[in-house]
Protein backbone atom coordinates (compact mmCIF):
# COMPACT_ATOMS: atom_id res chain seq x y z
CA UNK A 1 0.00 0.00 0.00
CA UNK A 2 2.85 2.36 0.86
CA UNK A 3 4.41 1.95 -2.59
CA UNK A 4 1.11 2.88 -4.25
CA UNK A 5 0.87 6.04 -2.13
CA UNK A 6 4.42 7.03 -2.99
CA UNK A 7 3.79 6.39 -6.68
CA UNK A 8 0.59 8.47 -6.50
CA UNK A 9 2.50 11.31 -4.81
CA UNK A 10 5.12 11.24 -7.58
CA UNK A 11 2.36 11.28 -10.20
CA UNK A 12 0.55 14.15 -8.49
CA UNK A 13 3.70 16.26 -8.28
CA UNK A 14 4.44 15.45 -11.92
CA UNK A 15 1.03 16.80 -12.90
CA UNK A 16 1.34 19.83 -10.61
CA UNK A 17 4.62 20.77 -12.31
CA UNK A 18 2.61 21.93 -15.32
CA UNK A 19 1.42 25.14 -13.66
CA UNK A 20 -0.52 26.51 -16.63
CA UNK A 21 -2.80 28.52 -14.32
CA UNK A 22 0.00 31.03 -13.52
CA UNK A 23 1.54 31.32 -17.00
CA UNK A 24 -0.10 34.65 -17.84
CA UNK A 25 -0.25 36.16 -14.34
CA UNK A 26 2.39 38.36 -12.80
CA UNK A 27 0.03 39.42 -10.06
CA UNK A 28 -0.74 39.00 -7.21
CA UNK A 29 2.63 39.58 -5.69
CA UNK A 30 3.45 37.31 -2.75
CA UNK A 31 5.10 39.18 0.15
CA UNK A 32 4.67 42.35 -1.93
CA UNK A 33 7.52 41.63 -4.38
CA UNK A 34 7.48 37.99 -5.53
CA UNK A 35 5.41 37.09 -8.62
CA UNK A 36 2.93 34.29 -7.96
CA UNK A 37 4.48 31.97 -10.56
CA UNK A 38 7.92 32.23 -8.98
CA UNK A 39 6.46 31.63 -5.52
CA UNK A 40 4.61 28.57 -6.84
CA UNK A 41 7.80 27.19 -8.36
CA UNK A 42 9.68 27.70 -5.08
CA UNK A 43 6.95 25.96 -3.08
CA UNK A 44 6.83 23.18 -5.67
CA UNK A 45 10.60 22.70 -5.40
CA UNK A 46 10.35 22.35 -1.63
CA UNK A 47 7.55 19.79 -2.03
CA UNK A 48 9.61 17.77 -4.51
CA UNK A 49 12.64 17.87 -2.20
CA UNK A 50 10.45 16.61 0.64
CA UNK A 51 9.05 13.83 -1.51
CA UNK A 52 12.56 12.80 -2.58
CA UNK A 53 13.56 12.59 1.10
CA UNK A 54 10.53 10.37 1.78
CA UNK A 55 11.34 8.18 -1.21
CA UNK A 56 14.94 7.71 -0.11
CA UNK A 57 13.91 7.09 3.48
CA UNK A 58 11.10 4.60 2.87
CA UNK A 59 11.49 3.22 -0.66
CA UNK A 60 15.25 2.82 -1.04
CA UNK A 61 16.18 -0.70 -2.23
CA UNK A 62 18.44 -1.73 0.67
CA UNK A 63 18.94 -5.22 -0.76
CA UNK A 64 21.02 -3.67 -3.55
CA UNK A 65 23.34 -2.07 -1.01
CA UNK A 66 23.75 -5.37 0.80
CA UNK A 67 24.69 -7.05 -2.49
CA UNK A 68 27.21 -4.31 -3.31
CA UNK A 69 28.83 -4.46 0.14
CA UNK A 70 29.23 -8.24 -0.02
CA UNK A 71 30.80 -8.21 -3.51
CA UNK A 72 34.62 -8.31 -3.63
CA UNK A 73 36.27 -5.00 -4.45
CA UNK A 74 38.12 -4.93 -7.75
CA UNK A 75 39.96 -2.26 -9.69
CA UNK A 76 38.43 -0.94 -12.92
CA UNK A 77 40.04 -2.43 -16.05
CA UNK A 78 43.06 -0.62 -17.42
CA UNK A 79 44.18 0.94 -14.13
CA UNK A 80 46.31 -1.90 -12.77
CA UNK A 81 49.95 -0.90 -12.69
CA UNK A 82 49.39 2.54 -14.20
CA UNK A 83 49.67 4.47 -10.96
CA UNK A 84 52.85 6.32 -10.13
Amino acid sequence: MRNWLLAAAVGALYLLHQDFWFWDAARPLVFGFLPIGLFYHGAYSLAVAGLMWVLVRYAWPTHLEADAESAPASEPPGEAGERS
